[in-house]
């Protein structure tokens, strides 16, 4: 095969056969890559006349570094009642949903709930919970100052302030403590009452008659460390 002539392009040397392209700028023949371009038997560039191919690649870090944001208020399902009503065609269902919601920073709430959808219901509740919030007044250590005791219905609840223990409580009274953020106390239910919702919203009026230790000590005369001891 012998060569037909030799051009230069770019300061470099092409080689060109008569049946066949061997190099042209580098590239091999066919596409250019990178481009829309073709090369002809010729040693011609034909340009695209819709310009370059683009590639797109999948971005595979997409996501990365991400940070998710934390939900403000945490939630818990206490109780859960599906409700049957006795109709002239027959029983209607419908369910019930008790839910407190805190930021375990010294807000918390109790909410219900009621749909003929556990899903609405929950919303319901959700929504009910927030609305009905309250801040109560914590201690540095996130415990209670003093001992209180309240009573919603037949439920009546007493919270008394344990240094070193945690937290000692049941049933629907440790949600609510829990989701408040309360440390180093403990509960006792004074009544039979099994009734979550009585409970838990009594548990709630009794963090509600907590007294801020700074006030109590400037109408004592006293600092609120000594309030403390």
């Amino acid at each position: 095969m012998t060569e037909d002539k030799i051009t230069k392009n770019n300061n470099k040397e092409i080689t060109t056969d008569s049946s066949k392209v061997n190099e042209i700028d580098g590239f091999k023949k066919g596409a250019v890559s990178g481009s829309g371009d073709t090369a002809n038997k010729s040693g011609t560039v034909k340009r695209n006349q819709f310009g370059p191919k683009r590639r797109f690649e999948k971005n595979k870090k997409r996501g990365r570094g991400r940070v998710e944001r934390k939900p403000e208020f945490e939630q818990k399902i206490v109780d859960i009642r599906r409700v049957v009503r006795v109709m002239a065609g027959g029983r209607r269902f419908s369910f019930s949903v008790t839910m407190i919601v805190g930021d375990k920073k010294g807000r918390v709430g109790v909410g219900v709930g009621k749909s003929n959808d556990t899903t609405i219901a929950i919303e319901k509740a959700t929504r009910d919970a927030k609305k009905n919030m309250v801040k109560l007044n914590l201690t540095d250590d996130m415990s209670i100052p003093h001992d209180v005791e309240a009573k919603y219905g037949a439920s009546v609840v007493q919270i008394r302030p344990a240094k070193g223990k945690g937290l000692v409580a049941g049933a629907s009274v440790r949600s609510v403590l829990e989701l408040a953020g309360v440390t180093d106390v403990t509960s006792k239910l004074l009544s039979r009452s099994k009734n979550r919702i009585n409970n838990s919203r009594a548990a709630i009026k009794a963090l509600l008659q907590l007294n801020d230790v700074q006030k109590v000590a400037e109408n004592r005369g006293r600092d609120s460390d000594e309030q403390n001891n």
